[in-house]
């Protein structure tokens, strides 16, 4: 399993907590936790070379709109 799908399925996790979690702190802390997650997940995927830089995406998208 890559490192990258590790972290994804902490974000899920943590997404997971967040809906039984019990107050508004508790589920903005796991929403962060998630959010965290995920944006080391495609910071792997960039440094496993599995998608382009940030400046080259940001071209592609603007192009395809």
């Amino acid at each position: 399993m890559k490192q990258s799908d590790i972290f994804r399925e902490n974000a899920e996790n943590c997404l997971h907590l967040a809906e039984r979690a019990e107050g508004q702190p508790a589920f903005k802390r796991y929403q962060r936790m998630a959010e965290a997650w995920s944006a080391l997940a495609e910071e792997q995927d960039w440094l496993d070379g599995e998608i382009p830089p940030v400046a080259q995406r940001v071209l592609q998208k603007k192009r395809t709109s």
